[in-house]
């Protein structure tokens, strides 16, 4: 947070003009576009329940619990339960700005009770259909006119457990064949507010030539997959149609089948939150969704050859 952002907001400001410092703040964070939008819509909310000349030193816990139950049983508009919950961590997040920021002496949003939603578990592969989607890929790179990059995207995905945005964002300075400890993808992201999501994944030696052929076959210049997200969306629909799947492969789905896997096979659980990248808080939903898989979907662990 910069001077510039806060300095003029004190306890006497009113919401509307904190609420337009903070846009700036968010902005200049790198945080997305959505992501600001959806955070304004939440806190704008509240200037249509408190009264227009009520100060931000005025407001208070109380306000803030009053405001959520109007959300929720009385404005007349559906609230639901994981809108509530994302709309309390907005309030969290502005109140908690103009705190840190000197604005404020005390957060009235930090005794309001968070809520969280677990939502449904995931849809994921079994043994054998981890198979299947495997040699479908494979097939593609033994035809007449080989083609390597079903297999090196969907082995990659099953390797890593990386997001759809995740690979659209790997360039090819970011593999690393020929690190001491093994082949390795680096994950970056251009906003400085995602850092810490940034991690080095290990690669299995059984990728690496089809990465090679891939190369070789499609001579990408910089990024891996240079194609539109729907593009490889229906790439992994064909794969998972040719391997006779009932189910839509997808990003997601690779995703929770990587870290099942890891599970399975009784990799730390400090390593499998690292591999995703994503925080103690995120990992502890994570986690009992997949204690919750491992005796639902998969009764033995398998690792890929």
């Amino acid at each position: 947070m910069t001077d510039s952002d806060i300095a003029h907001i004190s306890a006497q400001t009113a919401l509307i003009p904190a609420i337009n410092a903070w846009t700036i703040y968010l902005n200049d964070q790198g945080r997305s576009p959505n992501t600001v939008k959806a955070f304004l819509s939440d806190v704008c909310l509240l200037t249509e329940f408190l009264p227009p000349d009520r100060t931000l030193g005025a407001i208070t816990t109380n306000d803030l619990n009053s405001f959520l139950a109007w959300m929720e049983k009385e404005r007349g508009v559906p609230c639901s339960p994981k809108t509530l919950s994302r709309r309390i961590t907005s309030l969290k997040s502005f109140f908690r700005w103009l705190q840190k920021g000197g604005a404020l002496l005390v957060d009235p949003a930090e005794k309001v009770v968070q809520r969280s939603v677990i939502s449904p578990l995931p849809e994921v592969l079994t043994e054998s259909e981890v198979e299947a989607v495997m040699l479908a890929a494979d097939r593609h790179r033994r035809k007449p006119k080989p083609d390597a990059r079903p297999y090196a995207l969907v082995a990659l995905l099953l390797a890593t457990g990386i997001k759809k945005s995740e690979c659209l964002g790997i360039h090819l300075n970011h593999v690393d064949l020929n690190s001491p400890g093994g082949a390795l993808v680096f994950i970056r992201y251009a906003s400085p507010a995602n850092r810490y999501k940034e991690r080095k994944i290990s690669l299995p030696d059984d990728w690496i030539p089809a990465y090679e052929e891939y190369l070789s076959q499609y001579n990408p210049v910089d990024q891996l997959f240079p194609w539109s997200p729907r593009r490889l969306e229906y790439l992994l629909e064909d794969i998972g149609n040719e391997a006779g799947l009932s189910k839509h492969l997808s990003f997601d789905m690779c995703r929770w089948t990587s870290v099942l896997l890891d599970h399975l096979n009784s990799v730390a659980p400090e390593k499998i939150r690292q591999k995703l990248g994503i925080s103690k808080i995120q990992w502890r939903e994570i986690n009992m969704k997949l204690r919750q898989l491992s005796g639902k979907t998969i009764t033995k662990a398998w690792a890929f050859e």
